[in-house]
Order: structure tokens, then sequence, then C-alpha cells
């Protein structure tokens, strides 16, 4: 009789725990069902996300025998995404607008630290595992008039104006096959690209304003005399990377590269940009943004900007 006492309290006992391994198991199942439809929901149509960022730097000296100038800069920048997909079809939008100055206390100038302008957006449809056909779009130019700083013959500081909104634009767009692993990791080639770039003829007609010579052909951004629209067809390919260092840190990579088959096909443009955002919380963080630009046609070398400081930002 205690034998089968026994028996049963351990059919009971086994009965239970299956019973709540069971439920445990329901409850984890429903949860990741739910998770995937939810996945499911905010992957299909639209979606859009952006952030607006404040920069600011100040730098301060006061009977400072080391010497120094006190100085102010702020930039402020915009990154919104706005992309759709359904089905086998995705269409992801990016725009990146920024505009920073710099007023030191001894300059009649205040001067530029930033002056960004770009939209990005490529189509893409799926081919076969991972890769899809696309199409892209990329546009590019600054806000306002950008200066080369100078001193006259009494040593005063002068500028003389050279370039504007739309002088440089560039338009670069074409058909080609991308590859995504997820939205941290995009690659795009496009074998057959179309490069505009577009000036203002003020730049290109009559005496160069810079050498005080005739213009000649090629000496602004690759654009002949008199003429407003530089036409390139090439090879292009962009790498997106985002990825986390540590805890609150990540790191943005854009990398563009183009070589123009009409032209010196061996002189590829490079335009990379890295952002480190350092999440102190909610609305703070340290940024550093830094960018690297060859284009021959622009300057006969490396252009590097480089800005950090403390970021205000706000996610909408």
């Amino acid at each position: 009789m205690r034998k089968l006492a026994l028996l049963l309290c351990i059919l009971a006992n086994f009965a239970i725990v299956q019973a709540q391994n069971s439920e445990k198991e329901l409850i984890q199942n429903t949860e990741k069902a739910v998770k995937k439809i939810n996945d499911t929901i905010e992957e299909e149509g639209w979606k859009a996300k952006g952030i607006v960022s404040l920069l600011l730097n100040q730098s301060s000296f006061n009977n400072w025998i080391a010497g120094g100038e006190d100085s102010f800069s702020g930039t402020l920048g915009i990154n919104y995404d706005f992309n759709y997909k359904k089905d086998d079809v995705t269409w992801d939008n990016k725009i990146l607008a920024s505009y920073g100055l710099l007023q030191t206390k001894n300059t009649d100038f205040g001067k530029k630290t930033d002056d960004r302008l770009e939209f990005n957006s490529i189509v893409g449809k799926k081919a076969f595992g991972e890769w899809y056909y696309s199409f892209f779009l990329n546009f590019r130019t600054q806000f306002t008039t950008g200066y080369i700083y100078g001193q006259d013959a009494n040593g005063k500081e002068i500028r003389t104006e050279q370039t504007k909104f739309m002088s440089p634009g560039y338009l670069t767009t074409g058909p080609g096959i991308y590859w995504s692993k997820d939205e941290n990791l995009k690659i795009n080639f496009a074998p057959l690209t179309s490069k505009f770039t577009f000036v203002d003829n003020a730049y290109t007609s009559g005496i160069d304003r810079f050498t005080g010579l005739p213009y000649v052909d090629g000496d602004y951004f690759g654009v002949d005399e008199g003429k407003t629209m530089r036409y390139e067809l090439g090879f292009y390919a962009s790498v997106y990377y985002k990825l986390a260092i540590m805890t609150n840190v990540t790191a943005e990579n854009t990398l563009n590269l183009y070589s123009n088959y009409l032209e010196d096909p061996q002189n590829v443009d490079i335009n990379y940009s890295l952002n480190i955002v350092m999440k102190v919380n909610k609305f703070l963080s340290a940024n550093l943004a830094f960018q690297a630009i060859y284009d021959d046609n622009a300057f006969r070398g490396l252009q590097t900007r480089e800005v950090f400081g403390l970021g205000i930002n706000f996610g909408f």
C-alpha cells in the first residue's frame, strides 16, 4: 500500500512538473509568435525615424600666458530616415543636413565648421538570397556661400567667395545590385552610374576670380568655360556599416567610391564619413564627426573635416 501511495505521489509530482513546463513553453511560444507578428507589422509599409542634434563647443581664456583666443561654435544637424518595405520590394531614403559656425573674439567673420545637405535614396527588388536589383540616387550640395580667407596689404582679414548653394551641386544616379544583411550593413554596386556636377556660370566665365587669369576649362570642379554642368559616366560603389563599439557607443560609417569611365578612370573619387555617438543619456551625448574627400576635379589633394563636441539630441 505504501509503495502504491509513493508511486502515486511521484506520478502526481511528475504531472505537475510537466504541466508547469508545458505552461512555460506555451508562454514562451506565445511571446515569440507575438514578437514575430509585431516585427512583421513593423517591417511592412513605411517606417520613419530621425534625430535632431545640436553640437556645442566653447573655449575661454583670461590672462592665459600660454596664449589662446575665446571662441564658440555650434552645429545643428538632422539625420532622418523614411523607409518602405513590402513583400520583395524595399525603398530606403535618408536626409542628412547640418550647418555649423565658429566665432572667435578677434575675427570679423563667423566661419563655417559644417555645411551639408544630402539626400540618398535606393529602391530594391529582391533577386536571390540577400541580393537585390537596385536603382539609387544621391544628391549633395551646401546651404550658404563658402569663402577662402586671407589678409590684405594692411594685415586685415579679407574673404573671397568660392562656393554657394548648388555651386557645386552633385547628382549621382544609376541602376545596380545591392546586398543587405540587415539595416546596419548595406553594400551597393552600380556599374553604369551617371554623375552630374552643377555650378553657377559666374564661376566659369571670363576672368578666374581666384587666379586673376582667363578661366581654363576644368578649373572649377571640372566644368568647362561658360558651362554650368559636367557629365560623367562611371562605376559607383557604396558601403554603409553601423556598429556598436561598446555599451552606449555607436559608430556609423559611410563610404562612396566613383570612377569616371570617360576621363582618368584611375582617379577614383572617395567620400568617407564617420559619425561616433557616445551616449550619456536620452538627450546628451559626445559626438565626433569626421569626413574625408578625394576628388581631383574639386581639389588635387585630400580634404578632411573633423568636429567634436557635446551634443544635445532630440529623436522623432
